[in-house]
């Protein structure tokens, strides 16, 4: 059942569509809380975050995500059995508050206000409405999920790259929430002199020398054991110890940190090289995969293999579509994955298409609970009628939430298109099939990518 609708305060000030609003939920519900995100500047009313002015500041100061998210942490602090969202007051923001908080619009037959989303016209049907569900999920909806995922249980990462601004300012948000652990690699007079020049405050953050420390004689002769039958020697493993990758990597074999986030200023290969070479795999995966979180307007999606594997075989694809999966069910959603292909089901013949489908049909054998198709091309994965047409009676086709590509670059191409061209936001790339979490970040990223890839990294660990 819905838990909260939106109604403007046009309509919630008549006080006959008040009267019916109310007499209809109490019908269903016992405790019914009344929240105002914004309200008028001389209106002194409970459950509300901003008044009119401040709002107006924030979104003129290009603080309207923070907005939002503050919106988003009042309306799930309040304990209620259902919440009416009053809003009407600043129009342009009226869209985007419903939809992060998942709160479809209830308008009177007399209201002129044109929702670009969900919403329901009439009262007179309102018990019917609150026996629907709404599962959208925005951006920043699920940027907080993040947060508070990680804030249940927290966990220790590592970041090695203290000398990127854009990791210590990712640390300083981090610190404020509460919701992980840090341990910073460096000198720690620079890193500090560093973080004092951005007006950064990261008291309370571990910060170890990797150069030299209480741990470089234990790791080196750990890295040496592990590695002597590869041919490794006692000097070359004390040298890999200063590197701060390695380092990092080894306080996560370690247990002294619960996962490492690297790649700012790092390429891809340096950042999982250590963590194949003694982290290594989990069992029977095949490969390492990269996965990317897609946040669209109102869903979560997830693709891969976006960063690691140029031309998996069919075994290290079923391995991808299975991490993959995992990696969906880790975020709260119910795994329905699409084996991707440029044909669905029989409708075409070729070796690219038989790839696919031998691979899917290992991943149904090694998983036989998993929701999984293919081959399906895209509009059959995502479109209802489109997959009526052409798989029907298909788990997956028409629902797929989980998007396994053939190869590196069609998933590559797929992702960052997607990003650019529907303005989505993507979280990753999320390393899969390791024993424990080493994530790699782009060298482009933003200090919100370093963020969510932390926040994610810490509920990897758990």
């Amino acid at each position: 059942m819905l838990r909260s609708i939106y109604v403007l305060n046009s309509d919630f000030e008549n006080h006959e569509f008040k009267q019916n609003l109310f007499e209809h939920l109490g019908k269903i519900y016992k405790n019914i809380v009344t929240f105002f995100p914004i309200s008028d500047d001389n209106v002194n009313i409970c459950n509300t975050v901003l008044t009119k002015t401040e709002a107006i500041e924030q979104i003129g100061n290009g603080n309207k995500n923070i907005l939002l998210k503050n919106m988003i942490a009042k309306f799930d602090s309040i304990k209620a059995d259902f919440i009416i969202v009053v809003g009407g007051f600043i129009d342009i923001l009226d869209d985007e508050i419903a939809k992060n908080l998942n709160s479809p619009f209830l308008l009177s037959k007399q209201s002129k206000f044109k929702s670009k989303i969900f919403k329901f016209d009439v009262l007179s049907s309102v018990e019917n409405i609150f026996t629907k569900t709404s599962t959208a999920i925005t951006p920043l909806r699920f940027e907080m999920s993040l947060y508070q995922r990680a804030a249940k249980n927290i966990k220790t990462v590592v970041l090695p790259e203290s000398d990127d601004e854009r990791v210590l300012k990712a640390a300083a948000i981090l610190l404020k929430s509460g919701s992980v652990k840090l341990i910073l690699l460096g000198n720690k007079d620079e890193i500090n002199d560093k973080a004092n020049s951005l007006g950064l405050d990261l008291g309370g953050i571990r910060i170890i020398d990797h150069s030299y420390n209480e741990f470089s004689e234990d790791f080196a002769k750990t890295l040496f054991e592990l590695r002597k039958e590869k041919g490794m020697e006692l000097a070359t493993a004390k040298e890999l110890m200063k590197d701060r990758t390695y380092f990092g990597t080894m306080l996560v074999y370690k247990n002294i940190a619960n996962a490492m986030v690297s790649g700012a200023s790092t390429t891809t290969a340096e950042t999982i090289r250590p963590a194949l070479q003694f982290i290594k795999m989990k069992p029977g995966v095949k490969s390492v995969s990269g996965s990317f979180i897609m946040c669209l307007d109102t869903q979560i999606q997830l693709f891969a293999d976006c960063a690691i594997t140029p031309n998996p075989t069919t075994d290290q694809l079923a391995g991808v579509a299975l991490s993959t999966a995992k990696t969906t069910k880790d975020f709260g959603l119910e795994p329905k994955v699409a084996m991707l292909s440029y044909a669905t089901g029989d409708s075409a013949k070729g070796d690219d298409i038989e790839f696919v489908a031998e691979a899917t049909n290992k991943v149904r054998q090694l998983d036989p609970s998993l929701a999984v198709d293919g081959p399906i091309q895209f509009d059959a994965a995502v479109d209802p009628k489109v997959a009526a047409k052409k798989l029907p009676g298909s788990k997956v086709a028409g629902q797929a939430n989980t998007f396994v590509f053939p190869n590196l670059n069609c998933g590559n191409i797929c992702y960052k298109a997607v990003q650019r061209s529907a303005d989505a936001l993507a979280i990753g790339p999320i390393l899969q099939g390791l024993n424990k979490p080493v994530n790699d970040l782009s060298r482009g990223c933003s200090v919100e990518d370093i963020v969510n890839t932390v926040l994610i990294s810490a509920i990897q660990g758990e």
